[in-house]
């Protein structure tokens, strides 16, 4: 009986390929998804996308005290996401002018890697279907 071909993206296969073209910057990464991490984040980032706001105005949107507000607004701040200008007494927010271009490319690498892992699953599930068949019929002569 002849050997079972490797799937390709097995580990022990010769042809088995890592994306090592794409690059990613671990701290931007990790500031944005630190920053997403969080539902009021998220909820600020949505507001913004909306109009731009005083930070007064997020923290009695959101039913939060403006001191804890205003450490949102410094992680998303830290992260790119949203920009803030003082002007008198009120500081108003706006969105950042980073569009999420890495992180969104870092998420479709894994989901390129786990649909190939499913595309492989099926075709070993509908391979041990196909030999199930046949053992059926042999055992059935």
């Amino acid at each position: 009986m002849a050997p079972r071909a490797l799937s390709p993206l097995h580990p022990a296969n010769p042809l088995y390929i890592l994306n090592h073209m794409v690059q990613y910057s671990g701290a931007v990464l990790d500031a944005s998804f630190a920053a997403l991490s969080d539902a009021t984040r998220r909820g600020v980032l949505e507001q913004l996308g909306r109009a731009d706001a005083s930070i007064t105005d997020l923290a009695e949107k959101f039913q939060m005290t403006l001191t804890g507000m205003k450490k949102h607004v410094g992680v998303l701040e830290q992260a790119g996401l949203v920009t803030t200008e003082k002007i008198g007494r009120v500081r108003t927010c706006k969105l950042g002018r980073r569009a999420l271009e890495e992180e969104a490319a870092w998420i479709e690498s894994y989901r390129q890697s786990w649909a190939a892992r499913f595309d492989e699953l099926d075709k070993l599930v509908d391979e041990l279907k196909e030999k199930e068949k046949a053992d059926a019929r042999k055992t059935r002569k």
